[in-house]
C-alpha cells in the first residue's frame, strides 16, 4: 500500500514538473510571439530617396515596372499594380512577390489580356477574394488564388462606361474604386469639362445653370460589387457635385466613404480681371470630403478657399473671388489642401506597425500639379491627416517627400517620380507607387513607438514651410519668371540683341524678327535645338527672306539657355510658358547623341 502511494505521489510530482515546464515553454512561446515583431527587411541606405519622420525607413521594392497607378497588397504580401497603359504585349497588370523577405522583388509578372479602353487605367483593390481593377471605361475583377501569385481564370466585367459617346464629352475619366461592408462598389464619374460652361474652358464663358452635366457626371455612383455587365444606369447616384476624384477610400472605422477632390483649373486664364497668377496657383483647394448618401459637394457652382476657410461662388456663376452665395447649402470639406496638388490616392491606416498617432488616420498621395506657373509646381509628396471619430484632429502633415528628386519643379516633366498609389501590407507596412517609371517603396517603422512624438516630425514640418513644392509660394519672391526674365535679359542683350535688336524686331536686312514669332511660341524642342545647333541657309519669316547665319550657342549653360528662351517667350509680343534648365539638358543630350552617331558613321 505504501509502495502504491509512493508510486502515485511520484507520478503526480512528475506530471506537475512536466506540466510546469510545458506552461513555462508555452509562456515563452507566447512572449516571443507577442513581443517580437515580424522581422522587417533592411531599408535602403537613403530610404530610396525619401524624407520620412524619425524612426521610419523605406526600401525600394521594384524600380521601374512601367507607369504605375493604384496598387493592392494581399495577405501573403504579394503586390498587384494597375498600369496606366498596357505593356507591349497588352498586359495592364503587374504581380510582384518578395520570396525571401529582403524587401526586394524576386518575381515580377505581367498579366491581364483584357480590353483596355482609353489607356487610362487607375483602380486596384482586393475585395471578397477578387482582384478588382479599372480602365478608363471598365471595371473588371479576377478570382484570386490563395497559393499562386497570379489570379486564376479569365477577367469578369463588372461595369462598362461608354464614355466616348457621352453627350457632353469626357475629360475626368479615371475610375478609382472603393467597397463598403454591404457588398457595394463605388465608382466616380468625373465632370466632362472644367466647370460646366457653355463653351468648355473658353475664358469668360458662363456656366450652365442649372448644370445638365450633373445627371450623369460630377458624382459618385454605387453598384453591386458582385453583379456582372453593369452600366451606369444599373447603379445609384450616391453623391453629386464632386468634380473629379482619384483619391477615394472607405473608412472601415467610421463605415463611411471619403474622397479628396481635384479642384477646378485656371482661375487667372479664365478670369484675369478677377484673379492674378498667384491666386490661380494656390486656389482653389483640393477638398477633403466625407461623403454620405445624398451629399452635394457644390460643383460646378462653388469652390473652396482654404486661405479664408470659405466656400465661394465660381465666377462662371456670378462670383468675384469674394461672394459666397448659397455655399452654406452644400457640403463643406473637412479641410482644404493647397490648389492643384492633385490628390490621387487616399488610404486610412488601420494597422499597428506604425505609432499610435497614425491609427485610423488618412494618408493622401499628391501626384503633383501641372498648372501652377509662373510659380513652382506643387504636390509630389504624401501627406498624413490624424483622425478621430471620423474627423481630422489636426492639420495635415508631410509624411513622405523627395519623390521628385529636385528642389524646384518648374515643369511637371522635370519630376523624377510622382507619388500615385497607397496600399497596406499584412504586417502594417505602407506601399507607395509612382507613375513616371513605376517605382514602388515599402515604408516601415523601426523606432520606439512608445516615445514617438512631435520631435520625430520636426524635420518634415520644416519642409512643409520651406520646400517650394509644399509651401504656399511668396507672391514676388517665388515667381520663377521674375528671376529668369532678369537673367535672360542679360543673356539676350549680350548674345542676341546685336542681331535681333533690343526690341526683337531684327534689322530688316540680314537678321529676322523674333517679335510675335511662330517659332518662339512653338514647340519647345525645336526652339532649344535652334539655340544649340545654330542655323545656316535661307529662311522666310513673315514673307521676308533672310540668309544670315546664326552660330551655335551650345557654349551657354542649361540655365542660361533656359533663362534667355523664357525671356524671349515673355517679351516681344510673345506669350508662351517658360522652359526649364532640365528640359534644355534633356534636349542637349539628344543633340550630342545625334552628333556622336553621325561622327561614328
Amino acid at each position: 500500500m505504501k509502495r502504491s502511494a509512493w508510486f502515485m505521489n511520484s507520478l503526480f510530482s512528475a506530471v506537475k514538473i512536466n506540466l510546469g515546464c510545458s506552461i513555462c515553454f508555452l509562456g515563452l512561446i507566447l512572449f516571443f510571439s507577442c513581443e517580437q515583431p515580424t522581422q522587417l527587411p533592411e531599408a535602403d541606405p537613403d530610404n530610396g530617396g525619401l524624407f520620412l519622420p524619425d524612426g521610419f525607413e523605406a526600401v525600394v521594392v521594384v524600380d521601374s515596372i512601367g507607369r504605375a497607378r493604384h496598387l493592392a497588397v494581399d495577405q501573403k504580401g504579394d503586390i498587384y499594380v494597375k498600369l496606366r497603359v498596357p505593356d507591349k504585349n497588352g498586359n495592364g497588370l503587374v504581380a510582384i512577390r518578395d520570396e525571401d523577405n529582403n524587401g526586394k522583388a524576386d518575381e515580377v509578372k505581367y498579366f491581364g489580356g483584357y480590353p483596355d479602353t482609353g489607356n487610362y487605367g487607375t483602380g486596384m483593390r482586393i475585395y471578397g477574394g477578387y482582384l478588382y481593377f479599372s480602365t478608363a471605361g471598365e471595371v473588371y475583377r479576377y478570382k484570386m488564388d490563395k497559393d499562386q501569385l497570379l489570379p486564376i481564370g479569365e477577367p469578369e466585367l463588372i461595369l462598362i462606361d461608354d464614355y466616348k459617346n457621352a453627350k457632353y464629352g469626357y475629360e475626368h475619366i479615371a475610375k478609382p474604386i472603393a467597397f463598403d461592408k454591404n457588398g457595394h462598389i463605388y465608382v466616380p464619374f468625373g465632370s466632362p469639362g472644367d466647370i460646366c460652361q457653355e463653351f468648355n474652358r473658353k475664358p469668360g464663358s458662363p456656366g450652365m445653370n442649372p448644370c445638365p452635366q450633373l445627371e450623369w457626371h460630377g458624382g459618385i455612383w454605387q453598384f453591386d460589387a458582385n453583379k456582372l455587365n453593369q452600366t451606369q444606369k444599373d447603379g445609384k447616384r450616391y453623391a453629386t457635385g464632386i468634380r473629379s476624384v482619384v483619391a477615394m477610400d472607405w473608412n472601415q472605422e467610421e463605415n463611411e466613404l471619403y474622397v479628396v477632390q481635384h479642384g477646378r483649373d485656371d482661375l487667372n486664364k479664365s478670369w484675369p480681371e478677377l484673379f492674378d497668377p498667384w491666386q490661380s496657383a494656390v486656389l482653389p483647394s483640393e477638398e477633403f470630403l466625407r461623403v454620405e448618401e445624398g451629399t452635394d459637394g457644390g460643383w460646378p457652382y462653388y469652390y473652396y478657399d482654404h486661405l479664408e476657410g470659405k466656400k465661394k461662388l465660381n465666377p462662371e456663376y456670378g462670383g468675384d473671388g469674394k461672394i459666397q452665395g448659397d455655399a452654406h447649402l452644400v457640403a463643406q470639406p473637412l479641410m482644404g489642401f493647397p490648389g492643384h496638388f492633385a490628390p490621387n490616392d487616399l488610404y486610412f491606416y488601420n494597422s499597428d506597425q506604425f505609432p499610435e498617432r497614425y491609427k485610423n488616420g488618412a494618408f493622401v498621395a499628391f501626384h503633383g500639379s501641372t498648372i501652377r506657373g509662373p510659380y513652382p509646381q506643387g504636390g509630389y509628396f504624401v501627406a498624413f491627416v490624424p483622425f478621430e471619430k471620423g474627423r481630422p484632429t489636426g492639420d495635415w502633415e508631410v509624411f513622405a517627400d523627395g519623390f521628385a528628386g529636385l528642389d524646384t519643379i518648374v515643369n511637371t516633366g522635370d519630376a523624377l517620380a510622382r507619388p500615385m498609389g497607397i496600399a497596406l501590407g499584412p504586417d502594417g507596412s505602407l506601399y507607395i507607387s509612382e507613375s513616371v517609371k513605376g517605382k514602388i517603396w515599402r515604408i516601415m517603422y523601426k523606432g520606439n513607438k512608445s516615445t514617438f512624438g512631435e520631435d520625430a516630425l520636426a524635420k518634415l514640418e520644416e519642409r512643409k514651410y520651406q520646400r517650394s513644392n509644399i509651401k504656399i509660394p511668396e507672391k514676388e519672391l517665388d515667381n520663377l519668371e521674375t528671376g529668369m526674365i532678369e537673367s535672360g535679359a542679360q543673356v539676350y542683350n549680350l548674345y542676341c540683341g546685336t542681331c535681333h535688336q533690343r526690341d526683337g524686331k531684327g534689322d530688316g536686312n540680314r537678321f529676322p524678327p523674333i517679335h510675335n514669332s511662330q517659332v518662339v511660341n512653338g514647340k519647345n524642342r525645336p526652339l532649344i535645338e535652334l539655340i544649340l545647333k545654330g542655323l545656316e541657309g535661307s529662311i522666310t519669316v513673315k514673307g521676308v527672306a533672310y540668309n544670315g547665319v546664326m552660330p551655335s550657342h551650345s557654349f551657354l549653360s542649361n540655365n542660361e539657355i533656359s533663362a534667355v528662351l523664357t525671356y524671349i517667350r515673355k517679351n516681344f509680343g510673345n506669350d508662351s510658358p517658360s522652359i526649364s534648365a532640365y528640359e534644355v539638358g534633356t534636349v542637349r543630350k539628344l543633340v550630342e547623341n545625334q552628333e556622336h552617331h553621325v561622327q561614328k558613321n
